[in-house]
């Protein structure tokens, strides 16, 4: 028995060095139990899995064959005559100071020569049918006199404008001349975080480049527009390669590539790719009617905040908290009214003030939905039908510089007060700020001067005099903090401020 044993380990050490010398010095081998070890299937399958680990990893060949010729270089022509510095600043399509001007550049942008002939830009798309309707972004073909693209193989065709959507900054084009040319699908699914992922496009001219990566986030807001909802993915994307697909390992197109996060203007591994799901509403939208209608209610709407959900008595800080219905929408018809919370869509709840104007974006005008609404602290659901989404927001009208006669100093919160209908410019309701304190509580929050506070707590107030009785009585409520509902230009919105010793 022991000399059966002994040749036994020896034949298990020299099984054991065989597996690891296959593998190699890099891997990694678990050895068997040794009380069920001995027999030649033990042998043959740990030979087995030491072969499944040497294999070669798969790479992305296959997928990049598969889908690289439905994706083209866009190259645009603007005729403009020349513009001066100045000029050319206010042609960047973001208001200055706004998040995407200050953080996000974006690529595939228009390059000014310093003559007056034309302006040129480049970016990419992709196929989604056979006879030649393409997807690239909005800011790639805006203003374009002509669009003229590059498939894989070299052949240059000449382009058509369908149809353009400033508000998800996406276009549908229409190649002419041809037909019959290979195309990729948009995802059916949510891509999860973690996911590899393929991008492909025109970077810096150089089209058919293929990049790798993962989807790092979902869902993000970078202050493009109402309806952020990027995907956000690592793969190294540059200028050019705006309009290009984002793929996922099965060859579908799970978002259209539209920004990069880069203090150095190039690549730092933070890109943003609109859903596939958006991609899908707004082009067949456009390829059906040339235009985007979305479905729209009729208020203005802000996030809810802990300190709001705390001055409302709410048990979370979820919803949207509606700051101003507007005059004659479909919210006014349903009796929504300003302060109202509203939770949840045709009984879906809803996270944000964010989601909420998706998912109403995304319905048809003339839909009837239900929203639930907690109105003066009880739960109700009301019913409207969806109107359309104005085209155009209206402008913004700024007061006059206000006046600063008759003030009355509020200093625990940092600012002044006046009766607004005693200050030119400003409102016949309401009390209007005539100095903010830099660092004060009020400035802290957001108050600016000329705003006006229209209520507090949800009582109007239309002295500084009535503003301070409020205060008083909510201090001897036991109340930590008092939302204010104020008017700051053409927008309303709610501002929550702790009270302290005000």
């Amino acid at each position: 028995m022991n000399g059966n044993g002994s040749v036994l380990r020896r034949i298990r050490v020299a099984l054991l060095a065989t597996a690891i010398a296959s593998v190699g010095a890099a891997a990694i081998v678990v050895a068997p139990n040794w009380d069920s070890f001995g027999t030649t299937a033990h042998a043959q399958n740990l030979s087995e899995k030491a072969q499944q680990i040497t294999q070669k990893p798969v790479g992305f060949a296959d997928i990049v064959e598969k889908v690289k010729p439905a994706v083209i270089s866009v190259r645009v022509k603007i005729d403009r005559p020349a513009a001066s510095h100045s000029d050319n600043e206010q042609e960047i399509p973001f208001p200055p100071g706004s998040p995407f001007e200050r953080f996000f550049k974006r690529f595939g942008m228009p390059n000014a020569p310093s003559g007056p002939e034309v302006i040129t830009g480049q970016g990419s798309g992709f196929f989604i049918s056979a006879d030649g309707y393409a997807v690239t972004n909005n800011h790639v073909v805006e203003h374009a006199e002509s669009v003229k693209v590059t498939t894989d193989d070299g052949k240059g065709y000449t382009a058509k404008v369908i149809g353009t959507d400033p508000r998800t900054d996406l276009a549908l084009i229409k190649i002419e001349g041809g037909s019959n040319f290979p195309y990729v699908k948009l995802a059916d699914s949510t891509p999860r975080v973690g996911d590899w992922v393929l991008a492909v496009g025109n970077p810096f001219g150089l089209g058919g480049t293929v990049t790798a990566g993962i989807v790092s986030a979902r869902g993000r807001d970078i202050g493009a527009g109402p309806y952020d909802d990027f995907i956000q993915i690592d793969a190294p994307v540059n200028k050019g390669n705006s309009g290009g697909p984002t793929f996922d390992v099965d060859g579908n197109v799970i978002g259209v590539n539209t920004a990069i996060y880069s203090p150095s203007g190039g690549s730092v591994g933070i890109a943003f790719a609109i859903p596939a799901s958006t991609v899908k509403n707004v082009v067949g939208q456009l390829r059906d009617k040339g235009v985007v209608t979305r479905g729209w209610i009729g208020v203005q709407i802000q996030p809810v905040t802990p300190e709001i959900a705390d001055s409302m008595g709410l048990k979370k800080a979820a919803g949207a908290l509606v700051a101003e219905p507007q005059l004659n929408s479909p919210a006014v018809k349903a009796g929504i009214e300003s302060g109202d919370v509203i939770t949840a869509v045709n009984g879906t709840a809803v996270r944000d003030a964010r989601e909420l104007a998706r998912r109403i974006g995304t319905m048809t005008p003339g839909t009837t939905i239900k929203l639930d609404v907690i109105h003066a602290g009880q739960q109700k659901t009301v019913s409207l039908t969806l109107g359309t989404l104005p085209n155009e927001k209206e402008a913004k009208n700024e007061p006059a510089p206000p006046s600063k006669s008759a003030d009355i100093d509020v200093p625990k919160l940092g600012f002044k007060l006046a009766p607004a209908d005693k200050v030119s410019g400003a409102s016949d309701k309401g009390v209007v700020v005539t100095a903010i304190s830099q660092g004060g509580v009020a400035a802290d929050h957001g108050l600016q001067v000329g705003d006006v506070i229209l209520d507090v707590g949800g009582k109007p107030v239309a002295t500084p005099d009535e503003f301070n009785k409020t205060l008083s009585d909510a201090r001897k409520d036991g109340k930590h903090t008092v939302l204010f509902r104020v008017k700051s230009g053409a927008d309303t919105k709610f501002v929550a401020l702790p009270l302290g010793n005000a």
